[in-house]
């Protein structure tokens, strides 16, 4: 039997990355998850034959994959973001997805919902041509007109982690780019209303494609 030591990301990495308040705040790390363990955990991954975003429940993961998700829900992300961005997090409901795709009609300009409080991005992803000429690179824009009206650009590669508080003016989109693109969605969510209708119909979701498993 194969034992397979649980990726541990670099929360030292989290902790001295800077706060960038331009064009809102957010905070990127780079090798959240470290190469040797980025290696090992792309190789588990399902490959995906459709868009849109899956929960966990919904695919066939590794125990490494699984091991991955558990400790990115668990207490010591949570407290880090609160502490970076003076936040509290205590209460605040998880959501977590995985895209294995992107499609054409991906990456438009949008905001995210205003029943996600906090949006927290991993790309497990080796670096690419692609990446190298901007397409699906995820752009931080100063309004929500021109994708090129960009302050931040943020490859989708080599276990990135970018973290943004949600807000009225928090504009994001990427060049199209259709392809694998591997990546975690983490949401800290609202305790409201319109947080828990998202999460009843991420559940929903969630068994519906298990019903019609996309890996």
């Amino acid at each position: 039997m194969t034992v397979t030591t649980p990726i541990r990301p670099d929360y030292a990495a989290l902790e001295a990355a800077p706060v960038s308040s331009t064009p809102f705040p957010h905070a990127v790390v780079r090798n959240f998850i470290r190469p040797d363990d980025l290696t090992a955990l792309v190789a588990s991954l399902p490959e995906l034959s459709s868009g849109g975003s899956f929960p966990p429940s919904a695919l066939n993961l590794s125990p490494l994959a699984q091991g991955l998700i558990a400790e990115l829900e668990g207490p010591v992300l949570r407290q880090a973001i609160a502490s970076k961005f003076a936040l509290d997090l205590n209460d605040a409901p998880t959501m977590l997805t995985l895209r294995g795709r992107t499609r054409a009609k991906d990456g438009r300009i949008h905001c995210d919902s205003v029943a996600k409080r906090v949006t927290v991005l991993l790309y497990l992803n080796p670096a690419s041509e692609a990446w190298a000429r901007q397409e699906g690179c995820l752009r931080l824009l100063r309004g929500p007109d021109d994708v090129e009206d960009y302050a931040a650009e943020i490859p989708p590669v080599d276990g990135t982690l970018l973290i943004f508080p949600n807000g009225p003016t928090t504009w994001h989109g990427h060049r199209q780019y259709v392809g694998r693109r591997y990546t975690i969605q983490l949401n800290y969510m609202e305790n409201d209303a319109k947080a828990r209708n998202e999460l009843r119909r991420h559940r929903l979701s969630a068994l519906a494609k298990r019903l019609s498993p996309a890996a």
